[in-house]
């Protein structure tokens, strides 16, 4: 029996490998819809006894490979991915229960550790390119905001594939330079992120090269649903709430697999809420969302969404002008009680200040944002005594130099040592927390 399959979500056309999906252009041939999901051939007590082995010396997503669509370990193309630290933040706690009488738990999953690019992109760079191996591919195709380019353009240059990134006239320079770094393609596409996809999927059917399949892709959502297993492997309890900075909405896509494949365990309670943040200048789920809840969810509700047209933002990698996963995401977030919203992207700066000062931990603008989203689920009552909080940090600093320079705030000038005054570093705590919390929804 083969070790899994991937079947249609939409008519359950069963295609026996990744092989046959491409073949077909990853598009079903009896009723046209682009997305699949994996199913897998195993007894799934056998993840229950990976999750808690013990004395396993790999914490990386590979530690999973029974449960990962790759059929020989040889074609494993990794560099630590998924083997990340999950910390409990108790300075957050502590100001849940002093500001807002909120007993609650608070664990941040590092995806800034991942070693090959310090985002949440390598996992699933990491399977795409070790299947792509497996197959004997030797081309491949994304269109990025910029952190999946640089995911994917490290990975594939591994594996000896070679990649064409297309991005967007707004992407940082850094993330065109990093993907260049390794030899890989980069087309800078004049228009924004909707123009790099529908250019790149020109592309790939002009050259009958494989393609990301976005936020949906069977690669990225399989990599990145073993979160979930890391969860449980390395926390206490369960999350009942999972925040994030929203783009496309891989995440809560994954997540809500992983919960499927193994609701029948016992392993997890239930899902947790989903609070999805956007940054305020590209907010078009949000705005959506906010629109489809004071409506009641009219009939239809899925499919009315604003297309934003070269969003204006100081995010790029956020960049998602035309949501079309949030008919998906939407309905996850309504199902698992969350919340879809926007913040100021005027405030990561302060946030980035405060999480460094108190944690020593360099975050970029799209983990701000996650951060900056916690702060805010208070202040809207999304958070409830009890609550197991986990925030994906999904970029370190590292991603985003320009954001980093901006970060400066102790530099005085100096002409002389008459100039230079002592000073005590804790004093700078209460004016970093004020800026943080002294704001109007």
């Amino acid at each position: 029996m083969d070790k899994f399959i991937l079947k249609c979500s939409a008519c359950g056309k069963v295609f026996n490998n990744f092989g046959e999906w491409f073949e077909n252009a990853q598009t079903c041939p009896t009723c046209g819809k682009n997305r699949v999901e994996v199913v897998y051939n195993h007894d799934y007590t056998l993840l229950k006894s990976l999750i808690y082995q013990k004395n396993c010396t790999d914490n990386t997503i590979w530690r999973y490979f029974d449960f990962m669509p790759l059929n020989n370990r040889d074609n494993i193309v990794s560099h630590g991915e998924g083997n990340v630290s999950i910390n409990r933040w108790e300075f957050l706690e502590r100001h849940a229960a002093n500001h807002h009488g909120i007993d609650c738990k608070i664990y941040v999953y590092r995806a800034d550790e991942n070693p090959a690019t310090r985002t949440f992109k390598d996992a699933g760079a990491s399977l795409a390119a070790s299947v792509l191996k497996e197959l004997g591919v030797k081309n491949y195709v994304v269109a990025s905001t910029g952190n999946v380019a640089n995911a994917f353009a490290y990975y594939m240059a591994k594996a000896g594939i070679s990649l064409s990134a297309f991005i967007p006239s707004d992407a940082l320079v850094a993330h065109s330079a990093g993907v260049s770094y390794y030899g890989q393609r980069v087309f800078r596409v004049n228009g924004d992120y909707s123009k790099a996809k529908e250019i790149a999927r020109e592309y790939a059917a002009k050259y009958k090269i494989p393609m990301t399949g976005g936020n949906t892709d069977p690669l990225r959502v399989e990599a990145k649903r073993s979160m979930i297993f890391d969860w449980l492997r390395a926390t206490p309890e369960f999350p009942t709430v999972y925040i994030q900075a929203l783009s496309g909405g891989t995440g809560p896509v994954a997540i809500d697999k992983a919960i499927r494949e193994i609701a029948h365990t016992g392993l997890i309670p239930k899902a947790p809420r989903f609070i999805m943040i956007q940054p305020s200048a590209c907010a078009p789920m949000a705005e959506a969302w906010e629109k489809a809840k004071t409506s009641g969810f009219p009939e239809g509700w899925r499919n009315k969404y604003p297309i934003y047209e070269n969003p204006e933002t100081s995010i790029p990698t956020l960049a998602t002008g035309n949501p079309a996963s949030y008919p998906i995401v939407g309905e996850l977030v309504r199902q698992t009680g969350g919340e879809i919203f926007s913040f100021d992207e005027s405030r990561c700066e302060d946030i980035a200040r405060l999480i460094a000062y108190e944690t020593l931990v360099r975050i970029g603008p799209a983990s701000a944002i996650a951060l900056g989203g916690f702060f805010d689920s208070l202040k809207r009552n999304l958070i409830r005594n009890g609550d197991v909080l986990m925030i994906n940090i999904g970029e370190s600093i590292d991603r985003a130099p320009d954001f980093f320079t901006q970060l400066i705030y102790t530099e005085k000038q100096a002409d002389s040592v008459n100039d230079c005054k002592i000073f005590d570093r804790t004093n700078l705590q209460s004016k970093l927390w004020d800026k943080v919390l002294n704001y109007e929804l």
